[in-house]
């Protein structure tokens, strides 16, 4: 993977961060598990939403979408920085957990704010936004991770409305819904500022 391909995340240069990926790298957990594990945490804060809807379930996301972000965080630093090379299927396991995970959680989000469209709106401008950074890469550059909406910027949006609704039960619904529909409008802006960044770029090769 080139490094122009790997999303800037500050927390890969911490103390904490790299002794992590080092004792990770020092285990029998491959990079490309690193990546399964972010479904299932995925698939486990959906749950806890759907079974939960109430400050249980909020907490229980909340701290599934931190520890799916940490899987985010880990697996290129396990298969870049600390010893394990990429595999040859490494970028499908880099890539494609990622968008069942966005899903997972969007989906559930939209349900507990009472807006099932909503959710799933937001769920598929997610993976749209994801679709055109890496066309931007299949067109040979670099891909483009800009927000205002990219998945560190709505994962965090969502796990803090959550623990807002947790800790604001009479205005959870509302909170939530705010939520959703950020995370929707900003995904769609993301989309458009993706796009209209590759069409300069290959305007520029001309």
């Amino acid at each position: 993977m080139r490094e122009t391909d790997r999303r800037p995340i500050a927390a890969r240069n911490t103390g904490w961060a790299l002794r992590c990926a080092q004792w990770l790298a020092r285990s029998d957990i491959t990079p490309n598990q690193i990546s399964v594990f972010s479904v299932a945490f995925a698939a486990a804060g959906a749950a806890a939403l759907l079974n939960w809807p109430d400050w249980r379930g909020m907490g229980t996301c909340a701290l599934c979408i931190v520890l799916r972000l940490s899987c985010n965080l880990f697996d290129g630093m396990v298969a870049l920085e600390a010893g394990r090379g990429a595999t040859p299927i490494g970028a499908i396991y880099n890539d494609a957990p990622d968008r069942v995970a966005d899903v997972l959680f969007l989906v559930s989000l939209g349900h507990l704010a009472g807006c099932d469209w909503l959710g799933w709106l937001a769920a598929l401008l997610a993976v749209l936004t994801a679709y055109i950074r890496v066309l931007g890469g299949t067109l040979g550059l670099a891909q483009d991770f800009r927000g205002p909406m990219a998945k560190p910027q709505r994962m965090w949006l969502m796990c803090g409305a959550l623990v807002a609704a947790a800790l604001l039960p009479t205005h959870a619904s509302s909170i939530l819904l705010g939520a959703a529909a950020l995370i929707a409008a900003g995904c769609a802006l993301t989309c458009v500022l993706r796009l209209r960044a590759i069409s300069h770029a290959l305007r520029a090769r001309t």
